[in-house]
């Protein structure tokens, strides 16, 4: 299993997953061409937002509502293959949040809260990258998991932000606040075709972390890295 990194936003969450594929991936193929596929991870994210900096920055404001829509519908948007706002609120007949908030509210303390967004034996082509979803009340605020079975780390910011609007619908409606959101990615990638928008994203961001000298809190920048702060150097989210 792999270690549990954390960040402080979505933007650095995602620079920091486009530069795992680029520095950890190798030659793989998919459907849609060839991609460079990196190890799987698992992270933490603390805060989530549009208003982000690096997204406002490196993002493409242009496809935020076709994303937002993929989660927010519940008939297939295209191009996608899949609706999540359907898998979610209505997947063979029932509406998953809806029950999740019922397990919470008679069960604080369960582990149970897990719903799946796959259905046994459906076409491969539809099958949804975002695999499933968990709810977990801790000490009073509700953490959310999300398992991809893959993931395009140049546009996972634009999975991401949406997802906080889930855990937040979810925490609204138990009148809790949104705790870190939990993701693992068991193949993160990036396509061949997109590898030097990546790298032009990433080339700034490198330029901007510092040189050899300190980390978070004064600490050593960590050696044979150029400097290059590694989530495990980030401070953890607040309480």
């Amino acid at each position: 299993m792999p270690d549990l990194l954390r960040f402080a936003s979505c933007g650095e969450t995602w620079i920091w997953l486009m530069r795992h594929v680029t520095d950890s991936g190798g030659p793989a193929l998919d459907d849609r061409g060839p991609i460079i596929e990196a190890p799987a991870v698992l992270f933490e994210i603390n805060a989530l937002s549009w208003d982000d900096p690096i997204l406002r920055c490196h993002g493409d404001p242009g496809k935020i509502p076709l994303y937002a829509s993929k989660f927010s519908e519940r008939s297939i948007v295209p191009p996608f293959k899949y609706s999540y706002g359907g898998r979610l609120r209505q997947f063979l007949g029932v509406d998953q949040l809806g029950w999740i908030s019922d397990v919470l509210r008679s069960k604080p303390y369960t582990k149970s809260g897990w719903i799946s967004l796959t259905a046994p034996g459906e076409s491969p082509d539809a099958v949804p990258c975002l695999t499933s979803l968990a709810f977990r009340l801790r000490a009073g605020r509700l953490v959310m998991t999300a398992a991809f079975r893959s993931q395009n780390a140049f546009t996972c910011y634009l999975n991401y932000v949406p997802l906080r609007g889930i855990q937040s619908e979810v925490a609204d409606g138990l009148t809790v606040g949104c705790g870190p959101m939990r993701i693992f990615v068991d193949v993160p990638h990036i396509y061949t075709a997109d590898e030097e928008r990546v790298r032009r994203i990433l080339r700034p961001a490198e330029r901007a972390e510092p040189k050899g000298k300190t980390g978070p809190k004064g600490k050593p920048g960590p050696k044979g890295t150029g400097a290059r702060l590694r989530p495990a150097q980030l401070p953890r989210p607040v309480p």
